[in-house]
């Protein structure tokens, strides 16, 4: 290989590192195991190891309202959230409580699942975080991000009942 083509490949070689693939809005597959359908295959695998601990805990069966619904009773001209549609006018009107989903609640801990968090994940888990720390003092959380960290919180849980 002669000194250019030589050159021309490296060139190329570089040119594949530089292109990025755009990375979209966050889509985890659903899966269905023993009947239940879960959000992603994180979920699943933290759902296996905790029957297979002999742990118990609920998969998505408490819903927290982290901030109440309300009347807004003031004008404010604005576009819609997403920045799209016309300027005009969008108060006077009842705004939607904030609510919150963990993926398994039991009465000691909450697991919450989160491989890649999308756009409004850390706010609302800021806030959950707030919920707790006032009206739930007993619980321990958990947020495991990949099978690792799962099988490390099953170790954290049974630890914990151990010391209890």
């Amino acid at each position: 290989m002669t000194r250019l083509e030589l050159i021309a490949l490296q060139q190329i070689t570089m040119m594949k590192k530089k292109i990025k693939r755009k990375k979209g809005p966050v889509r985890s597959k659903k899966v269905t195991f023993d009947g239940i359908k879960f959000a992603s295959g994180l979920e699943k695998y933290m759902y296996i190891a905790l029957k297979k601990a002999k742990i118990h805990a609920i998969y998505e069966g408490t819903t927290f309202v982290l901030q109440e619904d309300f009347n807004f009773k003031i004008d404010s001209y604005e576009r819609q959230a997403n920045g799209k549609g016309e300027f005009r006018n969008r108060g006077q009107k009842k705004i939607q409580s904030i609510k919150y989903t963990p993926d398994f609640v039991s009465p000691s801990f909450i697991i919450e699942c989160k491989g890649r968090a999308n756009e409004s994940f850390p706010l609302r888990w800021k806030m959950f975080k707030k919920h707790v720390n006032h009206k739930m003092k007993h619980v321990t959380l958990y947020k495991p991000q990949n099978q690792k960290e799962c099988d490390a919180v099953i170790e954290l849980i049974i630890k914990n009942k151990k010391n209890k």
